[in-house]
């Protein structure tokens, strides 16, 4: 039993090396500088905070209106008449560790009304520990929520999605991934943040329509893939900033019991 599970394990580092071969960095490893103030004519801006990881940072986007922030921004004047400044501290490769170093980075002072946080792909292949990932991301809305700002997180994509992935390695990052969004759905909303299942919400695009929901390297998203993804955020950000009084399937709100920003937080500041 003991010479098997070592063969597996094996095996399946093995697989890994092979994917990270065939995916290699085709788009490099900085993603487009989108930060800006969207509508800036509008006024009264609404001050969005991205962070995360290469998915966050939009790593895959052709043009910087493209990059996840840059969507959301846009969507979001659209749907406010109000200006966004966006700021993105996503880095590529970041696991949920890094978050705190992200946060520590911020220009002092800085209080965004929302912040959007997607992490974990890297965990996964890191393997980091469910447990460990859960515990950082937890610190990271902690601090956020202490300083009065609104948190959305979009929860770690299936993987099992990725195709340049062989078998039996994209079934277990796709079991793994489930583990680790339903972990990060948990205390996100346990904190007092929203949490979409991006698995749910366009993880069936990105597994239907692959050829236009993914970048050259079919890992990380088009540009198409980000305004889907921003798309189907969008709803848990305006409820958020206390614009939306309901969200649909695949969003999850505060739970009950979680703590609420006080009269000075963002919800009252939007």
């Amino acid at each position: 039993m003991v010479v098997g599970l070592v063969a597996a394990v094996a095996t399946l580092k093995a697989q890994a090396r092979i994917a990270r071969k065939v995916i290699g960095k085709p788009l490099g490893e900085e993603a487009l500088a989108a930060d800006r103030v969207y509508k800036k004519k509008y006024g009264d801006p609404i001050d969005l905070l991205l962070l995360g990881d290469s998915i966050a940072a939009g790593l895959g986007a052709d043009d910087p209106r493209s990059t996840l922030g840059g969507e959301l921004a846009r969507r979001l004047t659209k749907a406010t008449h109000r200006a966004v400044r966006l700021h993105t501290a996503a880095v590529v490769g970041a696991e949920t560790s890094g978050l705190a170093d992200q946060l520590a980075a911020l220009p002092p002072g800085y209080r965004p009304h929302v912040a959007v946080i997607v992490v974990g792909g890297n965990d996964i292949t890191h393997r980091v520990r469910v447990v460990d990932s859960r515990r950082q991301l937890g610190e990271a809305i902690r601090a956020l929520r202490a300083l009065g700002v609104e948190v959305v997180v979009g929860t770690c994509p299936d993987l099992g999605a990725l195709r340049p992935l062989p078998q039996p390695l994209r079934s277990l990052g796709a079991r793994a991934s489930r583990q680790l969004a339903a972990a990060q759905r948990e205390v996100t909303t346990e904190l007092g943040g929203r949490a979409v299942s991006l698995a749910d919400v366009v993880g069936p695009f990105f597994i239907t329509q692959p050829d236009e929901m993914f970048a050259l390297d079919r890992f990380h998203p088009s540009g198409a893939g980000y305004r889907r993804t921003a798309k189907a955020m969008l709803p848990s950000v305006l409820a958020a900033l206390g614009l939306a009084d309901s969200v649909p399937f695949g969003h999850h709100g505060p739970d009950e019991r979680s703590s609420q920003p006080d009269a000075t937080g963002a919800a009252a500041r939007a």
